[in-house]
């Protein structure tokens, strides 16, 4: 392996008593970083231990799981997928194999069986080689939910409420109900902004009104450190995703054309985050053109 692929071993850091997760790097996939740019967490039960989400490429699964082992001897029997993009599922196969039971939303499986999620893997294998190769393969859900559902393992019960469409169609947020710790997948980015892409924002600004309901006390974001002050973090992605819309859709209803009204727009507030320069120009891009087929609202 390269000397300048190595890079620091991946350490859990606890949420709460019996839950774990580790926080990925605030940046675009690379093989510097392994794709490690989005966060896991496990919980361990009486009998076996929970997990949610599988990082960004098999090697970082593997050490996630010799983590966990380093933490308890117990099985990882249950995986469960707060979505299928690339940087939270390229892992599973090492759970799999390890003999975990997969959950998912079922819009996930229309993901799955896409020409882009396999565009996706092939363009994967040539930009994150070695960490994304050959043998990297797409893990389907072995339970495909169809809404929420109660899971309860080892005495603790995992609530896991499908929060989509939002950041992607088959959202999955998992409420820890005896830690006050809420997974709250792709839909909370904390330090950086988030990532748009193809979201229905609307409905990602509703699903995080629902969030806040749940009133957690701990807030495990998809990106970014563990939260705290849930509803002010959650308050800032809302706020972020609503000043797009706001911005961008009024461009839209003026018939504006894009270039002029994202060089019009003050993004004073948003342009000191992480990721800003990369990811914010697309956002409102993609929020433009949305909005545009829906006539500016």
């Amino acid at each position: 392996m390269c000397s300048h692929l190595a890079a620091e071993p991946l350490r859990a850091q606890a949420v709460a008593p019996g839950v774990w997760f580790v926080q990925g790097e605030a940046a675009l996939g690379s093989a510097a970083n392994r794709n490690f740019i989005s966060n896991a967490g496990f919980v361990v039960t009486r009998d076996s231990v929970v997990v949610i989400d599988a990082l960004g490429s098999p090697a970082l699964a593997q050490e996630l799981l010799a983590e966990i082992r380093r933490i308890t001897p117990l099985p990882v029997r249950h995986v469960i997928v707060t979505h299928y993009h690339a940087d939270h599922i390229y892992g599973l196969q090492v759970f799999k194999d390890a003999g975990a039971l997969v959950i998912g939303q079922q819009g996930g499986r229309e993901y799955l069986t896409s020409d882009a999620a396999q565009l996706r893997l092939a363009a994967s294998r040539e930009e994150l080689f070695p960490w994304i190769d050959e043998k990297t393969r797409l893990v389907p859900a072995d339970r495909w939910l169809v809404g929420g559902e109660v899971l309860e393992v080892g005495g603790e019960r995992f609530v896991l409420r499908h929060a989509g469409p939002a950041h992607t169609p088959e959202d999955l947020v998992v409420m820890v109900e005896s830690r006050g710790v809420l997974f709250a997948g792709d839909l909370v980015f904390r330090g950086r902004i988030p990532f748009v892409g193809q979201a229905d924002s609307s409905h990602w600004i509703d699903a995080l009104g629902e969030l806040l309901q749940l009133a957690p006390q701990v807030v495990v974001p998809g990106h970014g450190p563990l939260s705290f002050e849930p509803r002010q973090d959650l308050q800032t992605t809302r706020d972020y995703l609503a000043y797009l819309r706001q911005t961008m859709g009024r461009a839209a209803q003026d018939m504006q054309p894009f270039d002029e009204a994202y060089a019009a727009t003050d993004w004073s507030r948003f342009e000191s985050l992480p990721l800003f320069r990369v990811a914010n120009r697309m956002n409102a891009y993609n929020t433009y053109l949305l909005l545009e087929r829906q006539g500016g609202k």
